[in-house]
């Protein structure tokens, strides 16, 4: 009987330390920073441990999608036989005109050629840029995409 209990325990154990819930980082984490001169200070927040276990939540389905949420502006789409050489074309012609925003060329099946440009978090933000570049490029409008993550150190 006992040597029936001592594995059935072990392996209650192991289940529960594997079933143990997602390890969490704390919200205070997220705001630290290393300036290298090690002038850093420091920040208590005082919270519902719910809202770590949120954030963090929203940091990991984030960093599965590759980028977060958010909008681009989509300056070309075609699928025309020459539809490559001429998203070249656009695209080229756009960083020409625009060096400071980032286009991305895709494709997309069953044969689109896509220009997208910029990293834009929110629709206010994205419609913005869009009134200049439809000074240059009067089809493009904003989409809904998936953006890289923004640099928010830089100065």
């Amino acid at each position: 009987m006992l040597k029936k209990q001592i594995p059935v325990s072990l392996l209650l154990l192991l289940s529960i330390a594997l079933c143990k819930a997602q390890d969490m980082s704390l919200t205070a984490r997220l705001m630290e920073r290393s300036d290298g001169n090690g002038k850093s200070g420091s920040l208590s927040i005082i919270q519902d441990p719910g809202i770590d276990s949120l954030i963090y939540r929203y940091i990991l389905y984030n960093e599965r999608l590759g980028g977060m949420e958010g909008y681009r502006i989509q300056i070309y789409s075609s699928s025309d036989k020459n539809a490559r050489e001429e998203s070249g074309r656009v695209r080229a012609e756009f960083i020409s005109k625009f060096p400071d925003i980032v286009s991305y060329a895709s494709f997309e099946r069953p044969g689109y050629y896509k220009i997208r440009a910029g990293n834009y978090r929110t629709r206010v933000e994205g419609t913005k840029y869009l009134l200049m570049v439809r000074k240059v490029f009067p089809d493009a409008y904003l989409v809904p995409d998936i953006i890289n993550f923004p640099d928010l150190n830089k100065k």
